[in-house]
């Protein structure tokens, strides 16, 4: 199948073009930030006149090296994405564009030759292949390191603002008149779905999901020069805490938990985007209650029924039979890690031929069922994009659908036994929060200047929208633990807030509750003989991050550390992958709404994978993004302990080493 052809093309690895990088001590970090600002600056323009370097170097610098030649050939030939079209990451022929690109700036020796090629392809390529292959170089490439790469929601402002607003910021800018225009959520109280609007088009959820993708893309190869430590896995539980996370808000509003998706039943939720690509018209909307069709080229649904029947007989014997026609067991604690990879699908699969790309597939079909045989000619739909996937009511129920293949996994294995669970002689003995579980809806700007075409001969006026978020009161989580043992001892330290009731107000089990649980988050202390009070800020969770400083912020900050010859200290914000700080908790009902907290207080010297933990944190969003280029930081399975069946809450309860309590999360209006 056509679908396929991209996994055979990234099957083949090779790590000759890998450079011996040479130092940049001579580079400041503050120059480098501002390069990386300068070639990011409106992509659908031209490299601005004053950026003297840049403009020099698309012009005269001639990119060395195969994997440059390569390109250069395929742009000499006429067979590059033209310039002014959209991009989708999931249209085979795009992507292979901008992984060239990506090739290109990888084999870059030096910081100076990296930017002088990304200004040079600049210049020539499809500004989304441009954008997307900076985005991904600056992150996994040793010259990146420490680098802030803007928010996307300014870079490409098309993606993640509406029509509404993107034409009242053009109107602006021809009348030259400064504008700051509200930005609403897609659709109307008509629609229950409304409800939760907030959550899926969050500007901030939809970068953490692009740039979990970035950190950990499917068409990732080790030798571009190391492994990603249990990709697999983590594919699944940042999506299963996504999935869960949109629960939480759902039971927050009076709505049932989200339904996964039946190929053989109709997509109940339709979803008008209200959103338009910059160059290629508007995103397609798709009625209620439309029957899954075909997609010509890509995949027919009785092949999408036919991989997830071998997924399943996978679950079921306990292994995946590999393109070799070996067996690879999966019943067991590394199993979900090769079972993400082949759910994906990522190159890391070990028989896509067999197994497909269920996950994959079914983002391209779920783009395309407004016209599934191209009959209109429309562009990729909001599920064709990571940036704008999560706006779509359906991108839930699909991940609830892969969710609960994950689950069947999961429930196959046995639940933990004591050995596995306790902590010896250490005991939580009390959990509470400082400060009020409280949210409540703030403004928040972001610029528009990006959003608009211009010339440098017409002045930037001020433009920017305005949108509704979701925010909370700062809190500290609290515990006390007692530790009997004669010496100090190392703990990792998990916290999970759960719901209690569903939207009937029954209470959950155990068992149906725990797999509910969102992890807010996981960190490292040594403990003292006798008792020990641990505190926690809700800004430290190592499943968030911070905002990311405007793009204007970045480069007052930038140019002013470049001109004063000052360091340049930007690494609070150097990860994006994260769920935004201000999303950590779900935004409860104003009469205060039931969360168990689960605190689960286990053997670090056991679990801890990485030395050094207590004292820093690697990046601060480990728990669902791991640690760039290195083994990830616990040793135990993601959601260890309630990623397996409790068959009895008696026995949970009766481990000291966890606690369980009550707290409310209060909305204000």
């Amino acid at each position: 199948m056509k679908a396929f052809a991209f996994l055979l093309l990234l099957a083949v690895a090779s790590a000759s073009w890998l450079p011996e990088f040479q130092s940049d001590a001579v580079v400041s970090t503050a120059k480098k930030q501002q390069d990386v600002l300068r070639l990011l600056f409106k992509v659908t323009e031209p490299i601005r006149k004053r950026y003297t370097d840049l403009k020099d170097a698309s012009v005269s610098h001639k990119p060395t090296g195969v994997a440059a030649e390569k390109l250069i050939s395929e742009i000499e030939d006429g067979r590059t994405l033209e310039q002014k079209h959209y991009f989708s990451l999931f249209n085979d022929r795009h992507r292979e564009e901008a992984l060239m690109l990506f090739e290109v700036l990888m084999s870059s020796g030096d910081w100076n030759t990296a930017v002088s090629n990304a200004a040079y392809f600049r210049e020539r390529l499809n500004e989304g292949v441009f954008v997307y292959a900076i985005y991904t170089a600056v992150i996994h490439s040793p010259l990146g390191k420490d680098l802030v790469l803007p928010p996307l929601y300014e870079v490409t402002p098309h993606l993640f603002a509406n029509t509404e607003v993107i034409n009242q910021a053009y109107s602006a800018k021809m009348t030259q008149t400064p504008g700051k225009f509200q930005m609403s959520f897609t659709g109307t109280k008509k629609n229950p779905e409304q409800r939760v609007a907030y959550f899926g088009e969050d500007i901030g959820l939809n970068v953490h999901h692009v740039s979990w993708h970035m950190d950990y893309p499917f068409w990732w190869k080790d030798s571009y020069g190391y492994h990603l430590d249990r990709k697999g896995e983590l594919f699944f539980w940042a999506h299963h805490q996504l999935t869960v996370r949109f629960d939480a808000e759902r039971l927050s509003n009076n709505l049932d938990l989200v339904d996964e998706l039946y190929w053989d039943r109709p997509i109940v939720e339709g979803f008008a985007p209200h959103t338009t690509y910059k160059y290629g018209g508007e995103f397609p909307a798709r009625p209620d209650n439309v029957n899954f069709e075909d997609v010509d080229g890509v995949a027919r649904i009785r092949d999408m029924v036919i991989f997830e029947t071998r997924i399943r007989d996978a679950i079921a014997h306990g292994y995946v039979t590999a393109a070799d026609g070996s067996k690879i067991d999966i019943r067991n604690e590394h199993g979900i890690d090769i079972l993400g990879d082949v759910i994906e699908s990522s190159v890391y699969s070990p028989n896509p031929g067999y197994y497909g790309a269920l996950h994959n597939l079914a983002h391209i079909i779920l783009g395309r069922q407004g016209d599934p045989h191209g009959k209109f000619n429309m562009p990729p739909g909001v599920m064709e994009h990571f940036e704008t996937a999560t706006r779509d009511p359906s991108f839930f129920r699909l991940h609830k659908y892969m969710d609960n293949i994950f689950k069947e996994h999961k429930d196959s294995l046995p639940p933990y036994t004591k050995e596995q669970v306790e902590f010896p002689d250490v005991a939580v003995t009390a959990v509470g929060v400082d400060g009020k579980l409280e949210t409540f809806f703030e403004d928040f700007e972001f610029n528009l200047l990006m959003g608009v075409d211009d010339t440098e001969e017409v002045e930037d006026v001020p433009i920017s929208a305005v949108v509704s978020r979701l925010n909370h009161d700062p809190f500290t989580m609290t515990a006390d633990i007692s530790n009997n043992n004669a010496a100090d001892v190392f703990a990792t330290i998990r916290v999970f807030l759960c719901p209690r009731y569903d939207a009937n107000g029954i209470l959950f089990t155990v068992n149906e509750g725990r797999w509910n649980c969102v992890e807010i988050d996981k960190f490292w202390r040594t403990l003292v003989p006798g008792s020990n009070h641990i505190t926690r800020k809700s800004s430290d969770a190592s499943t968030t991050v911070p905002d990311v400083p405007s793009f204007q912020s970045l480069v007052a900050q930038a140019d002013a550390a470049v001109a004063s010859g000052e360091d340049l200290d930007l690494s609070a914000y150097s990860r994006g992958c994260g769920i935004p700080d201000r999303l950590l908790l779900p935004k409860g009902n104003a009469q205060g709404m039931e969360f168990a907290v689960i605190v689960a207080v286990t053997d670090g010297s056991q679990d801890a994978a990485v030395e050094g933990l207590e004292k820093d944190e690697r990046g601060g969003s480990h728990a669902q993004c791991g640690i760039h280029g290195e083994t990830f930081p616990d040793k135990q399975p993601l959601g260890y302990p309630l990623d397996r069946r409790i068959l009895d809450e008696r026995a949970l309860l009766n481990f000291p080493n966890l606690f369980k309590t009550i707290v409310k999360i209060t909305h204000r209006e």
